[in-house]
């Protein structure tokens, strides 16, 4: 059964975030998690955002922690 998103967003919101962010990352992954709010299947959401369904379930536990701007890239653990 996969992560439900957080209720507090909507699509629209995170359609809105991706316009706004000057980061092309975080808008490709908001674009994504917006599609999944749609109805849209993680396996196309995967799709959407070029990556694995497994990376999409790491943006949305992410997301649900620390929202939009959870979805920035950080930076790599080790030296």
């Amino acid at each position: 059964m996969p992560i439900p998103l957080r209720a507090d967003f909507d699509a629209a919101g995170l359609r809105a975030a991706a316009r706004r962010t000057k980061d092309a990352a975080q808008a490709r992954r908001l674009l994504a998690l917006a599609a999944v709010y749609d109805g849209v299947s993680r396996t196309e959401a995967a799709r959407i955002g070029g990556v694995t369904v497994q990376i999409v379930r790491d943006w949305v536990v992410r997301f649900n922690a620390q929202g939009p701007t959870g979805l920035v890239d950080r930076k790599a653990p080790g030296q």
